[in-house]
């Protein structure tokens, strides 16, 4: 069973996104008594948010006392190691807040363990569908136990491609409307559906080809990077670089679709949003 081969922080991560999970889904049967705070416009906070983070935090800080912590809603925190500690955990307790106060079932809860600059642990688990992604470094994309690679397609033609508008800051949404518009005539179709780790997630298992999006938040990416990389997938920034966890920025794709979609996304950049 893969279960005794996953490594230790693997498995106390998983343990953190299904205690959130549960709390997750209790609220989400009573969704006309949530408290919900607006941090600012169309960027919204609920009590199960802070919930979910205090419940990841205590299940990792249990077992890791010493590790860092960077969550949505707490901030950057240091463990017994200070500041400087070796490893760090990069959470998002619910993302996809927004979908989740309207009842849309499109939400998840996110977790990856980076130690430097590198991930190397990655839990993404959507608590409607109990699907559980997971990936170590090295050891392969899994969905529920089964191994997950990126789809085989080759054109981005024939490709079903996600991405996310920009919500909180417009400044650059007539770029976003310039790709989408060409990326509208140039693939199968694109997908906006609201919570940047599944997508993420789904390039890792194939149900999309490839992803865009920019101004992005570490723990929105950080867990989904290392899955579409286990799985075979390539990612990067708007550069072609490694750095999408620094510029917020990131395009993924299989092998054969991301060279095209990363070379039309940057035709159509200003120099300005490319960091």
């Amino acid at each position: 069973m893969r279960q005794s081969l996953m490594h230790p922080t693997l498995n106390i991560a998983i343990k953190a996104a299904r205690r959130a999970g549960q709390i997750i889904n209790r609220a989400s049967n009573d969704l006309d008594l949530l408290k919900v705070t607006a941090k600012q416009p169309n960027d919204f906070v609920t009590e199960v948010d802070k919930a979910a983070e205090a419940a990841i935090i205590e299940v990792l800080m249990e077992a890791y006392p010493s590790y860092g912590i960077l969550a949505e809603e707490s901030g950057e925190t240091a463990g017994n190691g200070g500041n400087d500690a070796e490893y760090q955990w990069i959470i998002d307790p619910l993302d996809g807040t927004t979908n989740f106060i309207h009842g849309m079932p499109q939400y998840a809860v996110s977790i990856a363990l980076a130690k430097g600059s590198l991930i190397e642990q990655a839990v993404v688990f959507d608590p409607n569908r109990n699907e559980l992604f997971t990936a170590s470094k090295g050891a392969g994309a899994f969905l529920n136990e089964r191994r997950i690679r990126v789809s085989k397609r080759t054109k981005l033609q024939d490709s079903l491609i996600g991405t996310g508008f920009p919500y909180r800051m417009f400044d650059h949404i007539d770029t976003y409307l310039a790709i989408f518009k060409e990326l509208a005539q140039k693939t199968a179709g694109q997908r906006r559906p609201g919570a940047a780790s599944l997508d993420l997630a789904y390039v890792a298992c194939g149900r999309y080809d490839g992803f865009w999006e920019f101004g992005l938040s570490p723990w929105d990416m950080a867990a989904g990077a290392l899955l579409i990389s286990e799985a075979g997938g390539l990612v990067s920034d708007l550069r072609g670089d490694a750095n999408y966890l620094e510029t917020g920025n990131l395009v993924a794709g299989t092998p054969k679709v991301f060279a095209p979609l990363l070379k039309l996304v940057q035709d159509k950049l200003p120099e300005s949003v490319r960091g």
